[in-house]
């Protein structure tokens, strides 16, 4: 499947490119406007990307996978991604990520069957301070447990 990259999107990177003195130097904020157009960047996506910086598709590529923020798959309408760093490990996060499987009836990497949720564990949220500590989508929750969870999970739309 080939993404159909619509003329406002093309627009868009157009724009942000502008900003930088070399196309590549615009990646992230490429990857984030395509991320928000497709919901994910598929490898399909990843070769359109790197036509347009005109840069390899492994540049990209390497990109994607050093940063958590990019989905390589569809996600959930609601991405939960749990730190697993020590900091969040020592403060009891492997408990609440059991807690969160257990509730979601999902593991790592999956979606639950409404298409709500997608549970993951990241490397590092960079919020040691709350631990433990998870994001959705975009917004971190920090001094976990258990009845916090429920809250966050319940005021979700």
């Amino acid at each position: 499947m080939n993404p159909e990259f619509a003329d406002e999107l093309r627009k868009k990177i157009s724009e942000v490119t502008a900003h930088y003195p070399k196309k590549e130097a615009a990646l992230l904020p490429v990857l984030h406007l395509a991320q928000k157009e497709f919901g994910y960047i598929s490898p399909e996506v990843e070769k359109e990307v790197a036509a347009l910086l005109e840069i390899s598709p492994m540049k990209v590529r390497e990109v994607l996978t050093f940063y958590t923020m990019f989905n390589r798959k569809t996600v959930g309408k609601y991405h939960i991604q749990i730190c697993s760093n020590l900091s969040c490990i020592l403060a009891g996060g492997d408990t609440l990520l059991d807690y969160l499987r257990e509730k979601l009836q999902i593991q790592l990497g999956e979606t639950t069957a409404d298409g709500r949720f997608t549970l993951s564990a990241v490397e590092c949220l960079g919020a040691c301070e709350q631990a433990p500590c998870m994001m959705v989508n975009f917004d971190y929750f920090g001094h976990l447990d258990q009845n916090k969870i429920d809250q966050i999970l319940e005021e979700l739309d």
